[in-house]
């Protein structure tokens, strides 16, 4: 894969929705796991599997960031009137 190749893809993945990301992995894991592809077929699947895996945590991460901050907000409400 080129340096164009790897930049054009990471961009690609950037702009993924959760669902988008969550559901192309789902398939790039079924599409592995039934074989038949050559090594070098394998070997991009297994990397638009790292990329796609990487998106997922990031939306994840960033919904568990914003569910720590709203749950936060109380106690810093209590400490303030108490």
């Amino acid at each position: 894969m080129t340096d164009d190749g790897t930049e054009a893809t990471a961009a690609a993945t950037g702009t993924l929705g959760y669902e988008q990301a969550r559901d192309e992995l789902i398939e790039v894991v079924r599409r592995l796991e039934a074989g038949g592809t050559t090594l070098e077929e394998s070997l991009a699947l297994w990397e638009r599997g790292e990329e796609l895996a990487k998106v997922c945590r990031r939306w994840l991460e960033g919904a568990r960031a914003r569910l720590d901050a709203a749950l936060a907000r109380p106690e810093d409400r209590d400490a303030e009137e108490g």
